[in-house]
């Protein structure tokens, strides 16, 4: 029997996380980080620490609630602010993960004398032949949340439970309808977590002040000015909807250009890229390569992208270079790209900056 920080959203997957590893005979004590709070006092989508008191209550477990709202603003919430205002498309879930989620969970468990920390994420903890922790696809690959956990650190894998893996969204529902968990119908959550009421460029908006920029122009890939936008934080390469402007055939955002408050629109053809440069590179499965090293791999460029093959060339210490076998579409400054060995392990990962 081992004690077991679970980390509690107040959602279905971490509140049956708990109920297994409880029934399982371990020791469970639940957390919860509260990450955010806005003027009104609204919590974050992923903290909602009414459901998870009540889950833990339901299970007998012990319950504390972590408070993290500033250390969360400087790590997540600023840099998220920023890399829109520099004209890119963060992922602040996958900076949280590594930096807040399990480094305060990991905290609390050497707090409460803990062995391990568990959440309710669908992916597989492995400790590959090198001796390296890496994450694995999830057995189901609708569910499958390895994207979003490919920064965490050896340290943070080698202490992590993640009983899910190896279940479905449907499986998981079915328990925690038959032994009566109270957020058993509860709907996931799709957006970005603090941002609790209007659409993130609002959020942007209300919290960059006069960085925020103003209107500026469309132009075409030949410098053409095709019209006016309402701002490049409100456009994301690979764009189409909401671009009010008509150009008697479909147009998409394909580059945006912070320095001349600029947004360039091309057709769907144009968005396609072999050569995808990245800065930031993390590994996971492997120790980091060398300056000149060629990795064959499958790669990913977004979240719900199917991994495709690419060789992943290393170009500097952090700079690598992914050239797919087949193009792919929009690859978008400030998003993640997860690199995966065969068996569907994480290698390693970086963030985009050009196409």
């Amino acid at each position: 029997m081992a004690k077991i920080i679970v980390g509690m959203s107040g959602g279905v997957d971490s509140a049956v996380t708990a109920y297994l590893l409880k029934a399982a005979g371990h020791d469970c004590i639940g957390v919860t980080l509260k990450i955010w709070g806005s003027e009104e006092n609204a919590e974050s989508k992923c903290c909602e620490i009414d459901d998870a008191q009540r889950v833990a209550q339901f299970l007998d477990i012990p319950y504390y609630v972590q408070h993290c709202v500033c250390d969360f603003k400087g790590a997540v919430v600023e840099p998220f602010i920023d890399s829109y205002l520099n004209g890119e498309t963060p992922n602040p879930c996958i900076e949280c993960n590594r930096r807040i989620k399990w480094a305060k969970m990991i905290e609390a468990a050497k707090v409460y004398g803990a062995d391990y920390v568990a959440t309710g994420h669908y992916a597989n903890i492995v400790k590959l032949e090198n001796g390296r922790y890496t994450v694995k696809n999830a057995l189901y690959a609708a569910k499958d949340q390895t994207y979003m956990l490919c920064r965490l650190t050896q340290e943070q894998l080698a202490m992590t439970l993640m009983p899910l893996g190896g279940m479905s969204k449907d499986e998981v529902r079915a328990i925690a309808q038959k032994v009566g968990i109270p957020v058993a119908s509860k709907p996931d959550s799709q957006d970005i977590c603090f941002v609790t009421n209007d659409g993130y460029a609002d959020f942007i908006m209300d919290h960059a002040g006069e960085r925020a920029p103003g209107e500026g122009d469309f132009i075409d890939e030949d410098g053409r000015v095709l019209g006016r936008h309402k701002g490049i934080i409100h456009y994301t390469v690979g764009q189409r909807k909401g671009l009010g402007i008509s150009m008697g055939e479909p147009v998409y955002v394909k580059e945006i250009r912070p320095e001349t408050n600029e947004v360039v629109l091309s057709s769907n053809g144009s968005l396609f890229s072999t050569t995808v440069t990245c800065d930031n590179a993390d590994y996971m499965g492997i120790l980091p390569p060398k300056p000149g090293e060629k990795i064959p791999c499958k790669a990913k460029i977004r979240y719900r992208h199917t991994p495709e093959r690419a060789v992943l060339e290393v170009l500097e210490e952090k700079r690598v270079r992914l050239v797919f076998e087949s193009p792919v579409r929009a690859a978008t400054p400030g998003q993640s790209v997860v690199f995966y060995d065969d068996d569907g392990c994480v290698i390693g990962s970086a963030v985009i900056v050009k196409a």
